[in-house]
């Protein structure tokens, strides 16, 4: 590894690559404000047994931890450690001003977090999330709106063809003891099942028999989500085949179709198997009204219910949701809910439920896939003044003021050494739109050359005049 990369895992962002994410992170916050969701941040370090026993087993061997300091490094013991994500200092935040917050706390937080992971395609050590929370309801209505806010935010930066998984924990819990999984395993069986979109059948029975899942369970486990996956994948050719064939359908119309059979098909099944287990029929209501909401929601063509999805955290309660792509590996994002979490830190139940996109990946999907405007990336500059000669520095510095008080972003061409030409070549890989020329005449008559480098249009304007016609160029061409 060369001297100046940085460390796995880790990014250096180049100004194209920050105008992206600021892109993308603009869109989601506009989103999320209009649910009513407010701005929220904390500290990249919070101490290690704030983060501790949150995220179950795996989730704890990926903290990043910060050894103690000064005469105390020498023990190899940590007090400290780095954001693992955005949820559990949410927790401590309502613990910490409950009283100082609305009896309904919905939140948005977009800041980076990080992971002890292994680095892949895709996936970081540091990253971005956009998580938005519900604090103090328990009403299903939350998931419902949660889910529409996701899905707002990926259509408006031009995803189409995603589907939020939906389950519940209730559900899955029911599930497990109907194949006899014994109670303290559900933890066990839950990480291995949550990975069956994953790896093979065959490696999530090993992972399943390896956490000391009996063989009998196991098999009745694979043999149940299998089952719901097969379907799911014939319901999906279904639907290809239903699109290649009628012309007369949209596209959305027909998922809207095959998931309202579906949810209704997996909802009726597990009516059945829930009587006689109070919890059980208690997450089979609680999805029933989550479906309704999300119909009310206008959404029904994105929200499936998928009982393989698990999710590994350990503080989930209910409703769990994800995003998946087609052709993507992993989600774009996913959360649900989580009731007792805050009481680890208030000592009273709380209940809370919250959704997080994944930003770094979904700016990777649209970067591959060039699903950002052609524009955004280009340059920071609407405007290049170019310098003539050395008697033109001043005139150019401030016409550049003058355009930037009219609300344009300028540079400067810096070494008046060079010829125009060389100016002009230089705003035209920078992909900069509009030159200014202010030569010794233009100059001696107040008047400046613009060219628009896009048309290869140029005009020459009094200097007063140029900011306004510059504006309305843009407004018109971009």
């Amino acid at each position: 590894m060369s001297k100046t990369q940085p460390a796995r895992g880790m990014r250096d962002f180049l100004p194209a690559d920050v105008r992206r994410r600021e892109y993308v992170i603009g869109v989601i916050r506009e989103v999320y404000e209009r649910y009513g969701f407010e701005p929220l941040e904390t500290p990249a370090v919070e101490n290690i047994e704030t983060l501790l026993g949150k995220y179950g087993e795996e989730g704890n061997q990926l903290i990043f931890k910060i050894l103690k300091r000064g005469e105390h490094e020498r023990t190899g013991k940590a007090d400290l450690a780095l954001r693992y994500d955005l949820t559990v200092p949410l927790a401590r935040v309502v613990a910490e001003y409950g009283e100082r917050l609305p009896k309904f706390f919905k939140r948005y937080q977009i800041q980076p977090v990080w992971r002890a992971d292994r680095p892949a395609r895709g996936r970081f050590r540091e990253f971005y999330q956009c998580d938005v929370d519900a604090i103090g309801s328990t009403s299903p209505i939350i998931e419902a709106e949660l889910c529409a806010a996701a899905s707002d935010a990926l259509t408006k930066l031009g995803f189409t063809n995603f589907t939020i998984r939906l389950n519940h924990r209730q559900v899955l819990t029911g599930v497990l003891n109907m194949a006899d999984v014994p109670n303290d395993k559900h933890g066990d069986a839950l990480v291995a099942i949550d990975k069956l979109d994953k790896i093979s059948d065959l490696g999530v029975t090993k992972e399943l028999l390896e956490r000391g899942i009996p063989e009998t369970s196991a098999r009745e486990l694979l043999d149940f989500f299998k089952g719901i996956k097969d379907r799911m994948e014939i319901i999906e050719r279904l639907e290809q085949a239903a699109l290649q064939g009628n012309s007369d359908i949209t596209e959305e119309a027909l998922r809207t179709k095959v998931n309202v059979s579906l949810n209704n098909n997996v909802l009726e099944r597990l009516s059945q198997h829930s009587e006689g287990d109070e919890l059980f029929a208690k997450g089979v209501a609680e999805l029933e009204a989550i479906i309704r909401y999300v119909a009310a929601s206008g959404i029904e063509s994105k929200v499936r219910i998928d009982l393989s999805l698990a999710r590994g955290l350990s503080y989930y309660t209910g409703a769990i949701m994800e995003i998946s792509v087609p052709d993507l590996a992993g989600s774009l994002g996913g959360g649900g809910r989580y009731d007792n979490l805050v009481g680890m830190f208030s000592g009273r139940d709380i209940p809370a439920c919250g959704f997080s996109l994944g930003l770094e990946r979904i700016i990777v999907v649209m970067t591959e896939r060039e699903m950002f405007p052609a524009e955004l990336v280009k340059t920071g500059a609407d405007v290049l003044v170019t310098i003539w000669d050395e008697a033109s520095v001043m005139d150019a510095l401030a016409l550049a003021r003058e355009l930037r008080a009219g609300g344009l972003r300028v540079d400067v061409y810096p070494d008046g050494g060079d010829k125009v030409g060389k100016q002009f070549k230089y705003a035209s890989t920078r992909g900069v739109p509009f030159v200014a020329v202010a030569g010794p005449d233009e100059r001696a008559r107040g008047e400046v050359s613009i060219k628009d480098m896009r048309s290869g249009e140029q005009q020459t304007l009094q200097s007063g005049a140029v900011a306004a016609k510059v504006v309305e160029l843009l407004g018109h061409k971009s």
